[in-house]
């Protein structure tokens, strides 16, 4: 047990290391201005974050406000000692969830809180957040690094974002002309994104494989390197779809609840969708998932994306319209179904064809 020195107890002894905070700060922040666009200097420093709306073209804004952290998915970065991409994941499902209501995000925010802080891990966790907030085009304005030892042991860490966006007034979505007929397009995912995951770990653990096991569904990753693959950032593709036509009605980010819990959050009362599973092309972790872990296929659709991160509902008279967008966007849209109308006791989401696990 150390002991307390001439003077008394000092804060290192009780765990906490401000020298070693201050070095992670020192590091980061030419990270941090690698982030900086029109409205923000991406500066950090002071005690607070600056954003300038006027400077950034809005006249008359809405901001939306988004938060969300990666679950279970840090515990495969921290087992496997692999940082670089988690503060994508970070990013993206803030980020993701601002742009499904027609806003641009502006600042990002992140609170990273350890049990013993390494600044080499703590660089590295930031240069993925500031490698998100690129691909975003939003400014890291700020953020907060908390050592808390006997709250979280040594190695542990969790993560937790908050994003800023804005849109002008009357260009929110999603709209309130949804009817049905409009046409339901599929964007895909990277992967598993960042829900699931302690179904996930908890597969890997039933098959006895380590993370540097090689991965049986990606020839030349390890396991780890395969399902840490960080989340895709709709952002840019999208806000340029949406620039382009007036066609899109409505967007939904498939998170955590899959299909049928997330299309439902933006459908007026009185519609659902009805999905071909077999349009669309799933990639081969969740077959592998689905097969080792025996998951029938209504669970795979509650509880992972399946191969389809964002959901576009478009106006069925402008759907060639939207998926022309989409594609000069650089997002390869599937058509996957339709809106239809719900007779009472229907299901929002219904699905025909088969997942190809």
């Amino acid at each position: 047990m150390t002991k307390p020195g001439a003077n008394g107890l000092t804060y290192a002894q009780a765990g906490v290391d401000i020298d070693a905070g201050n070095a992670m700060v020192d590091a980061i922040k030419p990270l941090v201005r690698s982030t900086r666009r029109p409205g923000a200097d991406a500066e950090i420093g002071g005690f607070g974050g600056l954003f300038d709306l006027k400077a950034a073209g809005f006249t008359d804004p809405i901001l939306v406000a988004a938060n969300d952290g990666v679950g279970t998915k840090v515990k495969i970065a921290i087992e496997s000692g692999l940082h670089a991409t988690i503060g994508i994941d970070l990013v993206a499902m803030c980020v993701n969830d601002l742009v499904v209501q027609g806003a641009e995000p502006l600042l990002f925010l992140d609170y990273y809180a350890t049990g013993k802080l390494d600044p080499k891990i703590g660089v590295e966790i930031v240069r993925g957040i500031a490698d998100g907030c690129r691909q975003a085009g939003c400014a890291l304005i700020g953020g907060e690094t908390a050592e808390m030892p006997g709250m979280y042991a040594d190695k542990d860490y969790d993560l937790a974002g908050f994003a800023v966006g804005a849109a002008e007034r009357g260009t929110l979505l999603p709209r309130a002309d949804l009817t049905a007929g409009d046409v339901v397009f599929g964007l895909p995912s990277s992967g598993v994104h960042s829900n699931g995951y302690s179904l996930v770990r908890r597969i890997v653990a039933l098959a006895g494989l380590g993370w540097d096991a090689p991965a049986p569904f990606a020839p030349g990753q390890s396991l780890a390197e395969a399902l840490l693959t960080p989340t895709r950032i709709y952002v840019k593709t999208l806000l340029a779809a949406l620039k382009a036509t007036d066609g899109i009605k409505a967007l939904a980010h498939i998170t955590g609840g899959g299909f049928p819990d997330n299309i439902p959050r933006v459908l007026p009362e009185g519609l659902g969708v009805s999905l071909d599973l077999s349009a669309i092309s799933v990639p081969p972790v969740f077959a592998w998932l689905a097969a080792t872990g025996g998951v029938v296929e209504r669970e795979m659709l509650r509880t992972f994306n399946c191969g389809i991160g964002m959901i576009v509902a478009a106006d069925a008279a402008k759907a060639d319209e939207v998926e022309a967008a989409l594609k000069a966007a650089g997002e390869p849209a599937i058509r996957l179904g339709e809106v239809v109308s719900l007779a009472a006791g229907d299901e929002p989401v219904s699905y025909r064809g088969k997942l190809a696990l």
